[in-house]
């Protein structure tokens, strides 16, 4: 089983994924649902070891994927979402390649041709990769993830950019590698995980907002039951206020009908209640059923609540900001860096002020707050004259790109306490 607990990654002030958690057992199909820039492609990233986290777990039938790093990779296949092909190998020499790269103990040459026809390659193995459709590649790709016959094998949108027919041939093949192994895919193409997969893990914000089978997540959410009636809308209205456990959340009037859609909890049925309150009233009903808010309904609602959550969170985060610092720097009392040409600090030498300012670095002073020491003053001269004795050599081209480095230096990074440029 392949355990993620509490997983986090950050860049900067950014989560990109927070406290992640879920488990994948052998046997099964996964869905990673979320929409772009949920975090998914990160998640995974984690998960093979390919990047590394800011917090959190990961282990893969007890190995840890960072201290027990080869032992846990074993276990694992992993297919990007661009598969990492090489374009002048033919399937079978590329396969072949992959197992000597996995260090296969076995034959090789009868591995890479295991896998070709289990993914149904066999036929193209000996043309060039350059000249396969996306379909084949894609089906290469998932043929190398299954070198050695590991346990788990992990996909990241396995089926972007193909065509009907080729995403049919990979759900298909997607279905058969569920019954042996424990398979993970990432997708944000809702029809597209609740075709394929067993269980559901919707992931927004980079956060898992929701898991469980389609039947689970459906189940989960209030109940709607919509009510069409002979009479007017005030006097539907009357009688449905009357059944507990149902909020009315809309009811109007075309003139001859009134419909109301009323709302309760999950697992709870009021229909017969709303149809003893309209015959005491003399009130016909027309229509009266029950439905549940759809998968549809239920990602989209999650995900905007979750990116709600998001922006308001960053929006406190701002209006409690003192000071912006430049990305790459945790403080501006950093030890190791000073940030220059930004505003001066109240009680500071004010000798310097009337000194005029280089043009190209007025950017710089609107990202940074400047740290006025002795020698963050001396730097700063050495770095202005520095660039006038670039602008007197205008007659040499190749200076003009030289120059600007200097500048985009300045302007993109947090300078060193101490830097020195040559000429």
């Amino acid at each position: 089983m392949i355990e993620v607990k509490d997983l986090s990654k950050s860049y900067g002030s950014r989560n990109a994924i927070s406290n992640v958690s879920f488990n994948i057992e052998r046997g099964r199909v996964y869905g990673l649902l979320g929409p772009n820039g949920a975090g998914k492609s990160t998640t995974m990233n984690i998960m093979t070891g390919c990047l590394e986290s800011s917090g959190g777990k990961v282990t893969v039938d007890g190995f840890d994927i960072y201290e027990k790093a080869a032992d846990a990779k074993r276990k694992i296949g992993y297919l990007p979402e661009i598969p990492p092909l090489y374009p002048d190998m033919t399937p079978f020499e590329f396969l072949r390649f992959v197992a000597k790269a996995k260090k296969f103990k076995g034959d090789a040459d009868a591995e890479a041709r295991r896998v070709a026809a289990l993914c149904g390659v066999t036929d193209v193995g000996d043309r060039l990769i350059k000249y396969l459709s996306k379909g084949y590649c894609q089906r290469v790709g998932i043929a190398s993830a299954l070198i050695g016959d590991p346990e788990y094998v992990i996909l990241d949108e396995p089926t972007v950019g193909l065509d009907p027919k080729q995403i049919i041939e990979i759900r298909s093949l997607i279905n058969e590698l569920g019954r042996e192994h424990g398979v993970i895919l990432s997708s944000h193409i809702l029809q597209e995980i609740t075709a394929v997969c067993d269980y559901i893990i919707i992931i927004a914000c980079g956060e898992v907002v929701a898991s469980g089978t389609a039947k689970e997540l459906e189940g989960d959410s209030a109940s709607r039951v919509t009510v069409e009636a002979h009479c007017g809308a005030s006097a539907l209205e009357e009688a449905l206020s009357s059944v507990e456990g149902a909020n009315i959340v809309s009811c109007e009037d075309d003139g001859e009908y009134s419909r109301a859609v009323l709302e309760c909890e999950t697992g709870f049925d009021p229909r017969e209640d709303i149809f003893r309150a309209a015959s005491e009233r003399g009130i016909v009903l027309r229509e009266l059923s029950l439905s549940g808010e759809s998968l549809e309904e239920l990602f989209i609602r999650l995900t905007e609540d979750a990116a709600n959550r998001r922006a308001e969170k960053e929006a406190l985060e701002k209006e409690g900001k003192v000071a912006e610092i430049p990305v790459g720097v945790t403080s501006v009392e950093d030890s190791s860096y000073s940030p220059l040409f930004g505003e001066e600090e109240a009680g500071e030498d004010e000798s310097e002020s009337d000194e005029k300012e280089d043009y190209r670095l007025t950017p710089l002073k609107q990202t940074m707050k400047k740290k006025k020491t002795k020698e963050g003053k001396a730097n700063e001269r050495d770095l202005r004259k520095r660039i006038q004795k670039l602008d007197a050599l205008d007659d040499r081209p190749h200076l003009h790109r030289l120059r600007a480095s200097v500048v985009r230096h300045l302007h993109d990074a947090v300078l060193p306490r101490k830097v020195v440029f040559r000429i």
